[in-house]
């Protein structure tokens, strides 16, 4: 149906008006709907690029004769390049938009791909994953502005199914790499796993390029009125009108912003907002990547060392996630974001308790089933929420900064839980690792008791917020 909003001739003089009228709609059209979910569909790259290596990771090892250092290295190198490359993507995007980055970023993607997927060396692959983990970390923080941003307000949950579709995109390369194994490609499986998320970067480029509208607020921010409007009407069908600038955003649109204006995010009214989305999203990915990420290992020991039986019951936890990701929108308009991430890290706490304590002991029915409401919880809970709140938590002109800056930290999270696992697993074995990593779930649940902000709940116009940004020459970094 088509909105009676759009109907309304408004007129634009500031980016709170470019909010408040995309805040009228209570759907998103056929046409809306398209170019959201093609936003969307870069994180769907991105959790593809990231799995695609850990599905093959024992032919490759093998092929290549790396070490457990090389191995750790290249598992952790696309999360740890992120942390540089998250606030980065957060700056450019501050400075140019949105779309640009978001398309500069897959062919980086594919570049990287092919890097790792020729490599008959560790500095080759090392070099590929490199390119990875850039592409990576720009991509993220720029993706969930520009979701956050195409999103009114009543249907700001939505932005969750960013986990669904993570587990999706795992899921499917996992599917694939079964596929390829089928096909009896040997020891050279994690190519064919590698060179198929090039081919997913070259599709979604053209796609982007051709179909993604830049962000009306992001540009009504920026004094850029005129095009404001008009992609107000190309995305919407907004019949708005350009009308004088507002009172003082002359200066605030002359102003880039920069690394330097990060501060702002650790002052009033950001410091809780930076705080909570930072330790969700820190706790979140530590647990993800310590448990989630090396699901196909615990599926070795429960379901036996046949690769296919691993992958099979790999792609059997990841379809769990696809369920309580995409139910985390459901979970985050219902709940609220920050009691729905209080309720899954409660679960995954007693989880991991549990699973720890009787790894091995159990018949596998039961095994198998802890493993499960690790991940539907998960991802039901705080693994979409710390990036959710991050990105509805700023004004339009720092909010990719703040997405950067708090990707950047949850990237720390991301890293140690590649890192210490496995280093936990072969010091005190896996049932006591998971016990030791309970503390995680506990962390994150008692932040969300302590700072109560959730943007779901707020009715505000953040648009509107004053801040301070630092003033200096626009040419200054």
């Amino acid at each position: 149906m088509h909105d009676p909003a759009s109907t309304r001739t408004t007129v634009i003089s500031s980016a709170g008006d470019a909010a408040d009228l995309i805040d009228t709609l209570k759907t998103l059209s056929g046409r809306a709907n398209g170019i959201w979910f093609l936003a969307l569909a870069g994180l769907f790259l991105d959790a593809y690029s990231n799995a695609a290596l850990g599905a093959g990771l024992a032919p490759m090892v093998k092929q290549l004769g790396l070490s457990p250092t090389q191995v750790g290295l290249l598992t952790a190198m696309a999360p740890a390049i992120a942390i540089v490359s998250n606030p980065f993507g957060g700056w450019l995007a501050a400075r140019i938009g949105r779309v640009k980055p978001l398309l500069m970023t897959k062919v980086i993607f594919a570049a990287g791909a092919l890097l790792t997927a020729v490599g008959s060396d560790f500095q080759t692959v090392f070099a590929g994953r490199t390119l990875v983990g850039i592409a990576y970390g720009i991509d993220f923080a720029v993706a969930m502005a520009l979701l956050a941003e195409y999103t009114p307000a009543s249907l700001k949950g939505r932005l969750n199914f960013w986990q669904g579709v993570w587990y999706t995109a795992t899921t499917t390369n996992l599917l694939l790499t079964l596929l390829f194994y089928k096909f009896d490609v040997g020891a050279d499986i994690w190519r064919w796993s590698v060179s198929s998320s090039a081919v997913f970067a070259l599709l979604l480029f053209v796609l982007q390029l051709a179909f993604l509208v830049e962000s009306p607020t992001w540009l009504a921010s920026k004094g850029r009125l005129r095009e404001s409007v008009a992609n107000l009407r190309r995305m919407y069908g907004f019949a708005a009108q350009e009308g004088p600038m507002a009172t003082g955003q002359a200066d605030e649109a002359r102003h880039q912003v920069g690394l330097r204006d990060a501060g702002v995010l650790f002052r009033r009214p950001y410091l809780p907002r930076t705080v909570l989305s930072t330790v969700i999203s820190l706790t979140q990915a530590m647990q993800y990547f310590a448990v989630g990420w090396y699901l196909p290992v615990i599926s070795l020991e429960l379901f036996g060392k046949e690769f296919e039986k691993a992958t099979m019951g790999a792609m059997a936890f990841n379809a769990v996630g696809i369920v309580g990701g995409c139910l985390s929108a459901y979970f985050g308009r219902r709940l609220g974001l920050r009691v729905s991430s209080m309720a899954g890290y409660a679960v995954v706490f007693v989880a991991l308790l549990v699973m720890g304590a009787t790894f091995k002991q159990l018949p596998v029915a039961l095994a198998a089933l802890l493993p499960v409401l690790f991940i539907f919880f998960h991802s039901a809970g705080p693994g979409p929420n710390g990036k959710s709140i991050a990105a509805l938590s700023y004004r339009s002109d720092i909010r990719t900064l703040g997405t950067g800056v708090t990707g950047m930290l949850g990237s720390f999270g991301s890293v140690a839980g590649l890192y210490l696992f496995p280093q936990l697993q072969s010091g005190i074995g896996v049932g006591n690792s998971l016990m030791v990593l309970s503390v995680v779930p506990l962390a994150g649940l008692l932040t969300c008791l302590a700072i109560r902000w959730d943007p779901t709940r707020a009715a505000i116009n953040l648009e509107e917020e004053p801040i301070h940004l630092q003033q200096r020459q626009p040419v200054s970094a």
